[in-house]
């Protein structure tokens, strides 16, 4: 392997507000304006470099999976929750449902996510439609302090803060892998039991795959 991390982060939110186009304006740089839903489950892939606290450099892999929002693929995707180890949480800042749903999307995190408290950005995206804009800033912010959450408002369309909302994420998991002791917390950590404590297989390398 030419990488020295692999991570995977699902991104999540009712159907139509965006994740795909998200997605592909990260990893490709293009905005693909007509709507194809997501069946299923889908991902892209990037590479990056990380600065860890200490200065080194490390290689990170990102899978960037992409869910479906409609309920009849609900069952489906909360299967993928576990191996993930960071989250975006989209709604449509057009779309009042979308924003009243993050609720439910929080409620189904904790339930399934490989811990009670992951990390997650929460978005707000299709922020160029200002003109057909329905939640405003405040409103999101508020609701993201009140679940204690990072929020930025996005634009698949422009790549607002996009890029930012991944390297956001990503700081976030690297550092909570380098200060947590317990790496049994996080998701497909393997450890060997040795009279009732346990000791990471690797103590060099994390892989979530």
């Amino acid at each position: 392997m030419d990488y020295d991390y692999l991570l995977k982060f699902l991104a999540l939110g009712d159907s139509g507000v965006g994740k795909t186009s998200f997605l592909y304006q990260y990893t490709d740089g293009v905005f693909h304006s007509r709507f194809v839903s997501t069946v299923g489950i889908d991902f892209r892939e990037k590479r990056v470099t990380y600065e860890t606290t200490n200065g080194k450099k490390q290689r990170v892999h990102l899978q960037l999976w992409d869910t479906a929002g409609q309920e009849r693929f609900r069952s489906l995707t909360t299967a993928f929750y576990r191996d993930s180890m960071g989250f975006f949480l989209l709604f449509d800042l057009t779309n009042e449902q979308s924003f009243l749903d993050v609720r439910n999307w929080l409620d189904q995190l904790r339930n399934h996510a490989y811990c009670e408290t992951p990390d997650i950005i929460l978005c707000g995206n299709k922020s160029d439609l200002e003109d057909r804009r329905v939640i405003s800033e405040a409103k999101g912010r508020e609701l993201a302090e009140k679940y204690d959450l990072v929020y930025l408002e996005t634009s698949a369309s422009t790549g607002q803060n996009v890029a930012r909302a991944v390297e956001i994420l990503l700081d976030r998991v690297m550092r909570r892998m380098e200060s947590t002791m317990d790496r049994s917390l996080l998701p497909h950590q393997r450890v060997l039991r040795c009279h009732e404590h346990e000791v990471p297989r690797s103590k060099k390398k994390f892989c979530s795959c």
